[in-house]
């Protein structure tokens, strides 16, 4: 006669073993996304930071390279709007032969998701031209609503943050 507690022990303890393959399962799953979303985070962040620099790195000398910099980061009507209006500002830059520097940036992710992030970037310009030639020093703090598109996170607005 067979004894029917093992077969009762094998089931139970086959039952506790599927459990554990799929919540190992899960756990690696959140573990893999959360380290997507803090890479996408970290790219957004990234990404705002230098467009930051970009906007406010400009010099008469290459006016026109900084111009198609920026432009190149931006997606939807701002890029449309900032490209439009490229060759007036080439024009005054070089007319002013002004010129400004970026020190001390940071960035920070104020929200995200799949395809959109807000990013508060800090920073501080000095502008030089030919009649201040030491410069003078400026802190901005803008917030960029960025986009995702096509992997590659791009700025789709500019608030500037007093």
């Amino acid at each position: 006669m067979r004894r029917l507690w093992p077969r009762t022990v094998v089931i139970a303890l086959s039952a506790i073993v599927a459990a554990l393959v799929v919540s190992t399962g899960w756990l690696g799953f959140r573990a893999w996304q959360n380290d997507a979303d803090a890479d996408d985070a970290a790219a957004a962040r990234q990404t705002a930071r230098q467009m930051g620099v970009n906007l406010m790195t400009l010099g008469s000398e290459n006016a026109q390279q900084d111009i198609d910099r920026i432009v190149s980061g931006m997606t939807g009507d701002i890029k449309d709007e900032f490209g439009s209006q490229s060759k007036s500002w080439v024009q005054s830059l070089k007319g002013t032969k002004a010129k400004s520097t970026v020190t001390d940036v940071e960035a920070g992710v104020v929200s995200i998701d799949d395809d959109s992030a807000e990013v508060m970037v800090s920073l501080n310009t000095t502008v030089t031209n030919e009649k201040v030639k030491d410069g003078v020093s400026y802190p901005y703090r803008v917030v960029m609503q960025m986009t995702k598109v096509d992997d590659r996170w791009l700025v789709s607005n500019v608030e500037m943050v007093p």
